[in-house]
Order: structure tokens, then sequence, then C-alpha cells
């Protein structure tokens, strides 16, 4: 586009929303300098989603090894896990997509250029790029886009600074499976390693500062804290570490709950934005407990300035991140792109997974809306059957004289896989009658959805197992 030729858009990171951006803002004829002051690639391939994942899928394959709805007719075996080889196998397939779909991409396309360091805001169009070796060099740019990224947020226990505790990047290269293990913390990250490591043979102890998933439907926290507890996990709910020591090799931890002794402590409390060292203050980009505030062409106040990902105030996704930065890519370069939260998934990785859109009854009710509501018990799924796993639940919320679709939580086997079902309808305005009526494939978990949608009207129980 002749407009965006002569642009030339400074991009700070290589995270999913920096790459989005600056590919996006590439091909829409834009020049672009790409600065990365660490690892190209962000959290997500080399210290989020990738490594964790693998780890959580191993840990699965373990725990099935041992414990199975099966193991009547198929033999059960405790796995010998041998760590050395599972990480090998883990940082193997993080380097080879970094590779492939982060540093390949940026040095193959000759519309971008990288450049290796610190950047910091000078102007409201110039950066200062300290480099390795300590020089620094002055880019002018016409647009900049921000994409810093966040890391593990340390909560303020005393004595927790002089210890050596995990975080979630280091927890996912432990070279050694702890006999014992604390995880502060009660979210998605928290949970997903700690269940991982539970199944790979740590004896965990999980310590909530309210409930799980405090910000979800209070039916999905008890539903993961059961699922847990029925796999020898300890949950302590409303439980907070007041003091922290380490000796002789172990962590003692004070507590409202009486003290706590293991190996290893995982510190998974949220997530800081890293914006600090931006010299956001020097052009006055607005930013609220650091987290750079956006609208929604991801635009800061500053004109010219665009962010997105986990340094903004956008919820923490990858997928949100990715968005984000391809629309901001279209924005730099004259279009208009705008980004739609309003029936966005999140999939947290347990087993049962938990899978959300839209609205919770609760939340409903506090916009002051009319809903109904209905809870379906995974034991009327034909798929949750036949894999004699019922543990979960899909429930719907609708607003009640329409009958529109405004939120499902699932807690199943593979919920992260119906819910994109749930996003489409809701992205149509359906109602939970023209679901119910969908055609849906027989002995799949997302079937669950119709006949959650049909509880609306009729009872599901009286139903053959395939009828329509």
């Amino acid at each position: 586009m002749s407009e965006a030729q002569a642009i030339h858009i400074a991009v700070i990171g290589t995270g999913g929303a920096a790459m989005a951006a600056a590919l996006k803002a590439a091909e829409r004829g834009a020049r672009v300098t790409v600065i990365e002051r660490d690892t190209i690639g962000g959290t997500c391939v080399n210290t989020g989603c990738v490594p964790s994942k693998t780890m959580i899928r191993a840990a699965l394959i373990a725990h099935l090894r041992r414990n199975s709805p099966f193991d009547d007719g198929l033999g059960a075996g405790a796995p010998h896990v041998a760590r050395a080889r599972l990480l090998e196998q883990q940082q193997g397939l993080v380097e080879a997509l970094r590779e492939a779909k982060y540093a390949r991409i940026l040095r193959d396309n000759p519309a971008i250029t990288l450049i290796q360091g610190t950047a910091q805001f000078v102007a409201a169009n110039a950066l200062a790029v300290t480099t390795p070796e300590g020089g620094v060099r002055r880019i002018k740019f016409d647009r900049a886009f921000i994409g810093t990224g966040a890391r593990p947020t340390i909560p303020p226990i005393p004595g927790l600074a002089d210890t050596p505790y995990l975080t979630s990047t280091s927890a996912l290269s432990l070279p050694v499976i702890p006999n014992r293990l604390l995880v502060i913390g009660g979210s998605a990250v928290a949970l997903e390693l700690a269940q991982a490591f539970a199944r790979l043979g740590s004896q965990v102890t999980i310590l909530a500062r309210s409930r799980l998933l405090s910000r979800d439907d209070p039916a999905v926290g008890d539903a993961i804290r059961k699922a847990f507890e029925q796999e020898g996990i300890r949950v302590l709910l409303r439980t907070q570490a007041s003091g922290v020591d380490y000796a002789d090799g172990e962590f003692i931890l004070d507590t409202n709950a009486g003290e706590l002794r293991a190996e290893q402590l995982l510190i998974a409390t949220g997530r800081t934005p890293n914006t600090e060292r931006l010299g956001l203050e020097q052009i006055g980009v607005k930013t609220v407990r650091g987290a750079i505030q956006v609208d929604g062409r991801m635009q800061t106040n500053v004109p010219g300035i665009y962010a997105a990902g986990d340094c903004t105030d956008q919820p923490q996704f990858v997928y949100v991140a990715a968005a984000g930065g391809s629309r901001a890519g279209v924005n730099m370069t004259g279009g208009e792109a705008m980004l739609d939260l309003s029936a966005m998934p999140a999939v947290i990785f347990t087993d049962p997974q938990v899978a959300t859109v839209g609205l919770t009854e609760e939340r409903a009710t506090t916009q002051g809306l009319q809903v109904d509501t209905r809870v379906l018990d995974l034991a009327s799924v034909p798929r949750a059957l036949v894999n004699f796993d019922t543990h979960g639940f899909i429930k719907m919320v609708a607003e009640r004289d329409s009958g529109r679709l405004l939120g499902v939580q699932a807690v199943a086997a593979e919920a992260g896989e119906l819910i994109q079902t749930a996003v489409m309808a809701m992205r149509v305005n359906m109602t939970v009658q023209e679901l119910a009526e969908e055609l849906f494939p027989y002995l799949t978990m997302v079937e669950g959805l119709k006949l959650c949608a049909q509880t609306f009207t009729r009872d599901v129980t009286q139903l053959s197992c395939c009828a329509g």
C-alpha cells in the first residue's frame, strides 16, 4: 500500500503479539525494525505454552500408565520417569519451533531488520537501543509497537527472596522431579504445573489464597479441587504463607494452616507486565500497575504508539496477543481493525480441562441481565460414558426471555476442543433452542453442548443415546 511504503515501524519484542504486528505491518508495505533484548520468541514458545503443554502431556501419559478406567482389562504399571530424557525432548521441540516460527521468519523477511538490545523511549518518535556490547543506537520511527510480555509475579512473603524458589519458568526446566512440592497459587499456571508434577511423582500441596480459579464460576474450582484430591493432591483453600525459610535443602513455610515443608516451592501467583524499563513515562504512555492501557485499535493514549499482549491490560492469552498484534499492524499502516473480545475462549489444561467463554451466571446478573441456566452432568454425555470418565459438567447461561446464549463453562476431558463451538454460536447470537436443534456428531464431547442446550426445554435422561 502506498501510504505504508514510507512508514518505518519499530517493534519491541519477538513474542506472539510482536511477531504478529511486525509480519502484518511488513505484509502491508512497511519497513520494520524489531528489537529483542533476550531470546527470540517470547514466553509462549520458550518458557510458556509449548514447554508446559509438552510436560503436561508427558504427565498425562505417566498417569494413564499408572491408573486408568480400563485397568481391569489393561494391566497398569508405574512408569519409570527419566526426567533428563523428557527435558531433552521438550527442549528439542522448543528449539525447533523457535527456529521455524520465529528466527527463520525474521531472517528471511527482507522488510524486517532484527536488532538485539534493550529499547527505551527517548521521544515519541525515537528509541535508544543498548546493544549487548554496551553501545547505544538511536532509532527513529513513524509508529512503534510494544509487545514485551510479562514475567512471573513474586509476592512479598517475608524470607521468600532469600530462597531458591521456583517460578513457572524455572519449574519447566527443573532437572529432578521433587519428592515433595509446595505450590503457592490457585489459578491456571499453578494448577496445570501442580498436577503435572504430581503425575510425574511429586507429593503436591497447593496453597490458594481464596479458592481455586476464583475468577470463574465457583462450581469450576470445586470440580477441579475434587479431581485433584482424588489424585492425591492436597488442596488448602484460604491459606497464605506468612514466612518462608530454606535450610538443609528444604523449604519451611509458616501458614495459617500450620507449618509446611518440601524440597521445592513453586510460586505461581500471576504475571507482571515487562514495562518498567521502556521509559514510557518519558512519552506519557498511560499504565495501570505496569499494564499499558490500549483501545480497541491497540493504540495507547499517545498517538502512534501501539501495544498488545501480556504487557497490556488485555487478557493474558497468546492468541489474544497475536490477534491484537495483527490488528495493530493493520492500524499502524493506515488500515482500520478492531479487536473484539466479546466471545473470547479460555482453556486451562488441567485434567479435566476447564474451558469457558462469555459470561458466568454471576457476571450476567451483575450486569443486570435476567438469565436462565442449566448444568449438564457428564454422566449424560455418551462420549464421557464410553470413556468411563464422567468427571465434570457443562453449564450454559442464557438470556431468559430471548434464549440467547451468553456463556458456557465446561469442566471435562478435552473441554478445550468443544468450547470453540460455543464461541461460534455466540458470535452469531444463537439461542440455546437453536443450538439444541443443530446436528452434532455422535460420540463426541462437543455433543455435550447440544445436550446441555436441550435441557432448557426437556429432560435429556429420557432421550435415547443419539436422539435429535
